[in-house]
């Protein structure tokens, strides 16, 4: 879900965060731009005071949030209790295998505010009333007499048997023995770095993969390449396997068609013990429409957990979009997020379709040009945005060291800073803006044709003080329809001429260098964290197409073929193993958390470009055949220098035209902005990472 982003970037000042205020206006002491705009950020803020004071009266974040512990099925030492609500039903039953599908033997009682409840006392064994693992429904009497049957809401498990139908099944989830988690969650990154995986397709076969393959299989890849946190998609419950998780059916089941609960939970414990923060690609911003399996229409009304009417419907999504202003609908999401937190122990959010939430439009059609008036007009659905507030805002008040990411298109200033400023709260935003230049750049610009000054202005087109999560591709890119910039680089020689065995080509020459210097461009420059996706590392040699109608249910393509990379007579390899050299010079260095590079150079007759980060100063030759000797270049302090990083090493599948233990000395003169230069030799396409020898 990605078009060409625009970040409202210039017209901020340096310096420190805001004294806080408690109307919102903080945010306008970093970005003065924004003093036109003061009445609608007040507003705003009012809102989401209004909200807080109602959840304060509800017992606070921590007891309103808690709502699958109320709602759904409660399990006691006396028996189950089962709570739904469903204003819009006249009478409800509860029926399933435990009481042979009798859909009246069970009837609930209804309260004032529309909940239906239920208790079903232990059989006289002591044993519970209904068995784990075996199906459940609510069906429900409509005030026209109807009866529907529905999957209930907070169901934490449900199963699909496609044999079947489609449809699934809701499961009462109570095994006998509960998981022992074994490692606490690790501290938070200082610099992220995240690898964005998707259990299904991270095996070779041509099946769906599983929590326990992920963990035993993908796990030590993703430590051993040094990528300190994980994003994993497509896990909420989701009826179409090809809309890559995007679908959502039941919000509160871990997918079904990876394993159980319990084995999602030995991943991340797993992962955690590595030292690795797990994040879930979260959907709240709009719903599968399934009726019979969703939450659509569930208690007989079409406004139930949604808008009703045209305001209720994702026209390009088909689905159906939450009414964030309803008591019960953020009780629902917010208890969504707290769940995942206590019951999975996940680190944090990557929230998806930001841009489709904040505005009524939805960004369909809409072109952001970064004109402050876009952020703060008409357009702009407050209520969706305040959601967007308290969530981020519960989240960093109960767990200070939780994460969350915003999958935002529309470069929406405040977006990244803390709500007691009048921001909407999140850790970082998706730097979306970035893999299409790299793809636009690879598909109509000659390598001679580069234009380095805006490749410079797209990597640092940011926010001040609003981090961002630099990509060069994500899951976007490597979806069939679109091609991954190892496609764009070498799909017509990566079938024939990948091996050692064969001589390296002009093609898979320049596509192995210009697929380590974009990611090391990219991660130098880029942003405040990384994000690399499953299979992407080492040049995946293939698309990703997920099993449908259109390629007759193929598992062809939606698979990892960690084969190509494991096997080393091919060259897949040496893009792995810079990949993990990458993370592990930055892991040294630094330059992730560190204050904006400073780019002293972009010359664009030589395609050299050079800047300094975090103490690190890199130099890149994007230029296809000239190669420089003592190349000057301006240094951030005085001394020598050594590399830490060299994209042209052989085991990158390089030259070696560069001495690895070459010594750099610094003369004290000014050269483009630094008090002092060094000379280097830097070969065409060739990149380095040079830090201070101490």
């Amino acid at each position: 879900m990605t078009t060409t982003e625009h970040a409202a970037s210039s017209h901020v000042h340096n310096g420190t965060a805001p004294e806080p205020v408690d109307d919102g206006t903080g945010v306008i002491q970093l970005d003065p731009w924004l003093d036109p705009f003061k009445a609608a950020i007040v507003k705003r803020y009012a809102l989401f005071k209004d909200w807080k004071k109602k959840i304060d009266h509800a017992g606070g974040y921590d007891k309103y949030s808690r709502g699958y512990e109320h709602l759904g099925f409660q399990i006691t030492p006396k028996g189950i209790t089962y709570r739904e609500w469903a204003p819009n039903a006249e009478k409800a039953f509860l029926f399933g295998d435990f009481n042979q599908w009798d859909p009246s033997s069970h009837p609930m009682k209804k309260d004032w505010n529309g909940v239906f409840e239920i208790f079903l006392p232990n059989k006289p064994d002591g044993t519970p009333a209904i068995e784990h693992n075996t199906k459940v429904k609510i069906t429900m009497i409509l005030p026209d007499g109807s009866r529907i049957d529905r999957l209930p809401a907070w169901i934490k498990r449900v199963t699909q048997d496609l044999t079947v139908s489609p449809a699934y099944d809701a499961v009462f989830w109570n095994p006998p023995k509960k998981y022992q988690w074994k490692n606490k969650n690790p501290p938070r990154p200082k610099s992220i770095k995240i690898y964005e995986a998707h259990v299904g397709i991270a095996t070779t076969e041509g099946r769906v993969g599983q929590f326990t393959e992920f963990t035993a299989n993908v796990l030590p890849r993703i430590k051993k390449l040094g990528y300190n946190t994980i994003q994993l998609m497509a896990i909420m419950e989701h009826a179409y396997y090809a809309s890559f998780g995007y679908q959502v059916t039941s919000f509160f089941a871990a997918s079904s068609r990876y394993g159980t609960p319990e084995e999602l939970m030995e991943l991340i414990d797993t992962a955690h013990g590595m030292g690795i923060t797990v994040l879930l690609d979260v959907v709240h911003s709009h719903a599968c429409k399934n009726v019979l399996d969703g939450l659509n229409q569930f208690d007989g009304s079409d406004h139930h957990y949604f808008h009703a009417g045209g305001r209720g419907r994702h026209d390009l999504w088909d689905s159906r979009l939450f009414n964030y202003g309803q008591y019960e609908t953020m009780r629902f999401l917010l208890s969504n997020l707290r769940f995942f937190m206590e019951e999975y122990h996940f680190d944090g959010f990557r929230f998806d379709g930001v841009t489709s939430m904040m505005y009524h439009h939805h960004g369909i059609g809409f072109g952001f040009s970064g004109n402050y008036n876009e952020y703060f007009g008409d357009n702009v659905d407050l209520e969706a945005v305040v959601y967007l507030m308290v969530a981020n805002d519960m989240l960093h008040k109960l767990y200070p060291n939780v994460i969350t990411i915003a999958e935002d298109v529309s470069g929406m200033p405040t977006l990244c800073r803390p709500v007691p400023e009048g921001g909407v709260g999140f850790d970082y935003r998706l730097s979306m803006a970035v893999p299409d230049m790299w793809i636009k750049l690879l598909k109509e610009k000659a390598d001679d044709e580069w234009d380095l000054g805006n490749i410079v202005h797209t990597l640092t087109n940011r926010r001040y003080m609003e981090p961002s999560i630099a990509y060069a591709e994500s899951h976007d890119q490597a979806l069939v329809g679109d091609k991954t910039i190892a496609f764009w680089l070498m799909d017509k020689e990566m079938y024939t001429h990948m091996s050692d065995l064969t001589a390296l080509t002009p093609i898979i020459d320049r596509g192995l260098a210009l697929h380590k210097m974009i990611r090391l461009l990219t991660h130098g420059l880029g942003g405040e964290g990384y994000l690399n996706f499953i299979g992407n590392e080492f040049g995946h040699p293939e698309w990703l197409d997920f099993p449908r109608q259109g390629n007759n249910s193929s598992f062809h393509y939606a698979r990892r073929q960690w084969n190509v990379v494991d096997d080393q007579l091919l060259r897949y390899k040496y893009l792995n193993e810079f990949d993990a050299a990458m993370n592990k010079a930055e892991e040294q260095v630094g330059w992730l958390s560190a204050p904006q590079g400073y780019v002293s150079t972009k010359h664009e007759g030589d395609k050299v470009l050079a800047f300094d980060r975090g103490g690190a100063v890199f130099i890149f030759n994007l230029h296809p055949t000239k190669s420089f000797t003592d190349y000057r270049v301006g240094v951030p302090t005085a001394g020598t220098y050594k590399i830490a990083l060299n994209t042209d090493e052989r085991r990158f599948g390089g030259h070696d035209r560069v001495q690895a233990d070459g010594r750099y000395f610094s003369t004290p003169h000014g050269w483009n902005g630094r008090d002092n230069y060094i000379q280097v030799y830097i070969p065409c396409r060739t990149a380095l990472v040079l830090v201070l020898d101490k």
